[in-house]
């Protein structure tokens, strides 16, 4: 995808109860923070983020931080790519409102990316079947039991596949999400936000590769 640089690209972040703080946090961060960085011709942030819950009351994020979502699935708002944090998501799976939310908007977005147990929430659409993908390393036995189409990678921390990232468990998101910059965007706003966020970013998705400063691999 080459992004048109007079409009800004609209990530939109699912979030809800019992939601992982750092998958939706660092994400988030990411994007925003390259947003700051990046400016259209009209000096508005390139890259903008939202978020979306099932409801308009507060979500309660795991350890009880409190989240007010920008719009709820019945404003079905616009956006270019869709991101699915991670967390407890066993209500979620079963909440036919926000899987067939999911099913639907994942086609839409030109790109998906999950984070951490996300995947449980995309592998609930089938939109994993026969594709690659990872998870929390706690979890990758279960999503390979639950979902036997999905070919489980487990020394990645994150896995490219096109139009649907997923990534392992909690930093590994904000890994990802780097990732995501760099490739719609140029290495150089990764690494700038990279700095920015003084993190050091692993460019390359196996794991034990690509500190910060390495030309990624992925």
């Amino acid at each position: 995808m080459t992004p048109d640089t007079t409009t800004p690209l609209t990530f939109g972040m699912l979030v809800f109860d019992e939601v992982e703080v750092l998958d939706m946090g660092g994400p988030f961060e990411v994007f925003s923070a390259a947003g700051r960085l990046a400016r259209t011709a009209a000096d508005e942030p390139l890259l903008r983020v939202l978020t979306i819950a099932a409801t308009d009351r507060p979500v309660r994020a795991r350890g009880g931080l409190k989240v007010v979502a920008d719009h709820t699935l019945d404003e079905d708002p616009a956006f270019d790519v869709l991101v699915i944090p991670g967390g407890v998501t066993t209500a979620v799976e079963t909440d036919t409102d926000v899987i067939d939310w999911l099913a639907r908007r994942r086609k839409t977005a030109v790109l998906t990316l999950s984070i951490c147990t996300g995947a449980f929430l995309l592998a609930a659409t089938g939109a994993l079947d026969g594709r690659p993908a990872t998870t929390h390393w706690e979890d990758q036995d279960e999503l390979a039991r639950r979902w036997p189409a999905i070919r489980v990678c487990t020394d990645l921390r994150w896995v490219d596949d096109g139009d649907i990232v997923t990534s392992a468990g909690i930093s590994a998101g904000i890994d990802a999400s780097l990732h995501i910059v760099s490739r719609l965007f140029g290495e150089q706003l990764a690494h700038r936000t990279a700095h920015q966020m003084e993190y050091t970013w692993t460019t390359a998705p196996r794991l034990g590769q690509g500190a910060s400063g390495e030309r990624g691999a992925g």
